[in-house]
């Protein structure tokens, strides 16, 4: 180990950065450097004393001797080995009582995500179309650990490259070494990405077929974002712009993804676009990529309020075959239409929903409403505004309350009530005038309870499937909590942000890494509906973590070593899980002899059976 320095310009002062560095000798006589610890500025005295621990830890020197530990090896303690390759008998005599462990890494969740990545054929797809460099670097097994990475513990590639990779199995699951995850190899796998995506949308499209006869007539469409805590780039065709943020961070410049799946929660495609886009543009692009991409068939879309736009609802409908569309309308639009749906009878379509049905030019106005769901809504929105009315009288209860105190208390009380915050009417003092419980008013709207009353558990949906069930267009639109499921996904276990990268182009590949690794945890997501119903993928994973992996050592008495590369055994909860999945273990790989690294003449690595 040594002390590498790295130097940056800014504001015109040289910075002078440290960390602590190792070389690592790995496969074809190579060798890398992996960052043990960064140090940032220090001063010289502390530059001399982190080299002095430095040597002293690299020279071996311990500080402190304990001897006597374990007795040496009875008479008869034998262990015999056959070298196979040789088609000879060796005896070799070990220690078992110096047996010590090494290396403890994660198994278990590495292994079942190499699985599942195999069982997608995604090792082959890639494998094709990103080829190994002249120099032997394998971008496939890249992707596949940045994949595997975002999945079962993402974070940034220097933290990758730093230290997961070292306590994770995935070099003893791929065959590889360290020499795996040099840092600039993580970055520049990223560059080689974006050309496959297109044909990776079709891989998965028929890969979900063949594995769980996965239908795509029914799509489900909507939009999200994702910010970024840094300063806007400096190019204005960049996608990182300011625009309309769903994460409440209007002062972080972000990008909006676009996303397609299936009611069981299989995306079909994904885009990436500038921060500032509206809704509304979107749909007639994505219409045209699906058509391009898969053919003409008949598709129903199913999106939320706000995306379509009456200009593209006429197109669709226009279409040869007509593309079928569900949406939901806006508030203005039910005020407009609730005389004649009032004049109109409820129709009960199924235990607990009713629907009152209105054609008008073309299409199918739908007002559906489910009694569980009126009760859900109506217990949400009078816990909030019970809440919203004890906290109003605390605060017109405060002695000496300025009135700027007041408005950041009331903005408080705003945010935890949602809209039942607009159910009630505050009257808050004018400017410099003392907050009293004359100036400090509030009182129950009752029209707009009554309105609200009314609206609860109840959706206005139109379509032009005027012959479909109007049940069946209910649990398509009820079907739309999948694809807000799959943005919760990305955004939370899944860790999408913060992104680090300062690029367009890697940021894009990100957000694609991010997306190959929804696409595994579905597939799992999928499996364990069939074969082990109510658990979650993020569960399951959880259980294989606790598989660890050995490096089990037995001293010989002629010096060497015998290695046993171990996975721990499952306990009866993990077996049992094992056989609901249909999940046969490896077999564990076979022992070898190591010689001393420092014995010329035994260089070499000896396998036994």
């Amino acid at each position: 180990m040594f002390l590498r320095s790295s130097t940056r310009k800014k504001n015109g002062k040289v910075h002078t950065y440290w960390s602590i560095v190792e070389n690592k000798r790995v496969g074809r006589g190579r060798v890398v450097q992996r960052h043990v610890l960064y140090l940032g500025e220090i001063s010289t005295p502390q530059q001399e004393a982190w080299q002095e621990s430095i040597e002293v830890f690299a020279d071996g020197a311990p500080r402190a001797q304990t001897a006597g530990l374990w007795r040496e090896p009875a008479a008869g303690e034998v262990v015999t080995a056959v070298d196979a390759q040789r088609g000879s008998v060796e005896t070799v005599r070990i220690r078992a009582s110096a047996m010590t462990l090494h290396r403890p890494r994660q198994w278990g969740a590495c292994w079942l995500f190499c699985h599942l990545y195999q069982t997608l054929q995604l090792d082959e797809f890639f494998g094709q179309r990103l080829p190994a460099s002249r120099k032997g670097t394998r971008w496939d097994l890249i992707l596949q650990t940045l994949c595997g990475y975002r999945l079962l513990a993402p974070g940034s590639e220097w933290r990758l490259h730093r230290q997961w990779f070292e306590r994770s199995a995935l070099a003893d699951l791929l065959g590889e070494d360290f020499s795996l995850v040099e840092i600039h190899k993580l970055y520049e796998c990223h560059d080689r990405l974006l050309a496959h995506k297109a044909e990776l949308f079709h891989h998965l499209q028929e890969r979900w077929k063949d594995l769980f006869n996965a239908r795509f007539e029914v799509l489900l469409y909507d939009l999200t974002s994702t910010y970024f805590e840094s300063d806007p780039p400096e190019s204005e065709k960049d996608k990182r712009q300011f625009g309309y943020s769903r994460d409440k961070r209007s002062d972080c410049v972000q990008v909006v993804i676009a996303l397609v799946v299936t009611p069981e929660g299989f995306p079909l495609a994904y885009e990436v676009m500038a921060g500032k886009t509206s809704d509304k543009t979107t749909l007639r692009g994505f219409l045209e990529q699906i058509e391009k991409q898969y053919g003409k068939a008949e598709r129903i879309w199913v999106m939320d309020r706000g995306i379509p736009t009456e200009e593209v609802l006429a197109e669709m409908r226009a279409s040869q075959p007509p593309v079928q569309y569900l949406v939901g309308t806006p508030k203005g639009r039910l005020s407009k239409l609730e005389a004649q749906l009032a004049e109109r009878p409820w129709q009960e379509v199924r235990q607990d929903i009713d629907v009152k049905l209105l054609p008008q030019e073309g299409e199918l106005y739908v007002f559906a409403q489910s009694r569980s769901r009126i009760s859900k809504e109506r217990a949400m929105r009078q816990s909030k505004l019970r809440h919203l009315l004890k906290r109003l009288k605390e605060l017109r209860a405060m002695k000496r309350l300025r009135r700027d105190e007041l408005l950041i208390k009331l903005g408080e009380a705003k945010s935890k009530a949602g809209r039942a915050y607009h159910l009630v009417d505050i009257d808050v003092p004018a400017p410099r005038e003392e907050v009293t419980p004359e100036t400090f008013r509030f009182a129950l709207n009752r029209a707009k309870l009554r309105v609200a009353r009314r609206r609860e558990g109840r959706y206005l949906l139109r379509s032009n499937m005027s012959g479909k069930d109007p049940a069946e267009l209910w649990e398509f639109y009820i079907q739309l909590t999948q694809i807000e499921e799959a943005f919760k996904t990305i955004k939370g276990d899944l860790a999408i942000r913060p992104i680090y990268h300062q690029r367009e182009d890697r940021v894009e590949a990100h957000i694609f890494i991010a997306f190959l690794a929804y696409c595994v945890q579905v597939t799992l997501s999928r499996r364990l509906r069939d074969l082990a119903p109510g658990l979650t993928a993020r569960a399951v994973l959880e259980k294989f973590a606790a598989m660890q992996m050995l490096d089990v050592h037995l001293p010989t008495t002629d010096g060497r070593t015998v290695v046993l590369t171990r996975y721990t055994q499952p306990d009866d909860e993990l077996r049992l899980l094992l056989a609901r999945l249909k999940l046969e273990l490896p077999t564990q790989s076979p022992p070898r002899i190591e010689t001393p690294k420092d014995d010329p003449k035994n260089a070499e690595v000896v396998q036994t059976s």
